[in-house]
């Protein structure tokens, strides 16, 4: 039976489609730094989420050595080091490409490949990193790709539909015999490709043909049919997909470990890397550890990782707030960590903590917003259904909130 997979746009924030951004995309790289309240940030792209244990010890040392001695994963599964110094980008660099990290400095931006984390392990589809390698090397290689955005995504599903969820750019779900489904931005449509990573790079430069002035497809092309039609593809209903992503904790062949909203000193960073000769960032602020031994789980617990899968931490996100964001009107992740510790039984609903009303991070479909607003929170998880609570109140509410249905 086939189904459209719903695009999932945030029902609290809906997506804005707009017809030219009007100014160049700042999306943070390796090379080009942004600057925050608590010194430089650097994005080191990670395409597929994939890391050799030699590769996350050199983002480990390079955090302690420049920036402040921790690291973050991002929701396209990149790694980010924060509290760099502002010339710190020629240092940064050179450890990046001794590390093969940082292959091409004129495509660094715009390698952003998001890939299913179990693929090719037990209860996964079959393994994506050949699709992975191939698409990162054509990327590099296309002088059209050079202009897509920083935020640009592609997806790479291994037809469980985790990733196929999170409303890619481009999309390829894995089909039987090395084929794939092609779906570009939120279409409810997919299209049969038989030789699936060139036609995702031909989808990329189709849209920089559009010459729209957009950063994403779903704002220049909502219903993917323009991008469809000039690429010759014949779309079809998606199928139905579980769409569930790695819970924390033990499986068949890996451990799944998450990161207390994506941040990890990187002391615990290269504890993770002693458990696995690769890693696996996923876009849930997690790492998937291929081979690792179960008997290490206690000992990632005691270091601060989670490894419950039954606790409040499940789903919940934070933008970064102060004092690295100047905006923000709270320390929004350290709030949040105390609500968190403080509840108790199942997470149910994602929630997401922002410090302003850009809400940074906030996950997609159906989601707890906690906004900060300099006297407490605004708590709302439908549209028009806002509560007004002190810090001290939060707590309560949010996980009340969570169980909500």
């Amino acid at each position: 039976m086939l189904a459209a997979m719903s695009p999932s746009p945030s029902p609290v924030e809906p997506a804005r489609i707009r017809a030219a951004r009007g100014r160049d995309d700042a999306c943070p790289g390796a090379l080009r730094l942004h600057t925050a309240d608590d010194g430089a940030l650097a994005r080191v792209r990670v395409p597929g989420g994939l890391l050799s244990s030699g590769q996350a010890l050199v983002l480990a040392d390079a955090a302690t050595a420049l920036g402040d001695g921790a690291l973050e994963t991002t929701s396209r599964g990149n790694v980010q080091l924060r509290g760099l110094p502002a010339d710190a980008g020629a240092e940064l660099g050179a450890r990046l490409r001794a590390a093969g990290l940082l292959p091409s400095d004129t495509h660094d931006r715009v390698r952003n490949i998001v890939a299913s984390p179990l693929a090719g392990l037990p209860g996964g589809g079959p393994d994506l990193r050949g699709w992975v390698r191939e698409l990162d090397a054509l990327l590099q290689s296309s002088e059209i790709a050079r202009a897509l955005s920083g935020r640009f995504l592609f997806a790479l599903d291994d037809g469980t539909g985790d990733v196929a969820a999170l409303d890619a750019d481009v999309t390829l779900i894995a089909q039987p015999v090395g084929s794939a489904l092609l779906r570009l931005g939120r279409s409810a449509d997919a299209a049969p490709v038989a030789d699936p990573v060139r036609a995702a790079l031909a989808a990329a430069e189709a849209f920089v043909g559009l010459r729209s002035g957009t950063w994403r497809v779903c704002e220049a092309d909502p219903d993917g049919a323009l991008l469809a039609g000039r690429l010759g593809l014949e779309p079809r209903p998606l199928p139905v997909l579980p769409g569930t992503r790695p819970a924390v904790g033990a499986r068949e062949g890996a451990l799944c470990v998450g990161l207390r909203f994506g941040r990890a000193t990187a002391e615990q960073w290269r504890l993770l890397a002693a458990q696995a000769d690769e890693l696996r960032v996923t876009p849930w602020r997690g790492v998937v550890l291929p081979g690792a031994d179960p008997a290490a789980l206690p000992a990632l617990a005691a270091a601060g990782l989670r490894t419950d899968p039954g606790s409040a931490w499940e789903r919940a996100t934070a933008c970064t707030g102060a004092p690295g964001c100047a905006k923000a009107l709270a320390d929004v992740r350290a709030e949040a960590a105390a609500a968190l510790d403080a509840t108790a039984g199942p997470a149910g609903r994602p929630v997401h903590w922002s410090g302003c009303e850009r809400r940074c991070g906030h996950p997609v479909g159906d989601w707890v917003d906690v906004l900060a607003t300099g006297d407490g929170y605004r708590i709302s998880h439908q549209p028009g259904n806002a509560t007004e609570v002190t810090n001290q109140q939060m707590a309560a509410a949010v996980a009340a909130a969570r169980r909500t249905t």
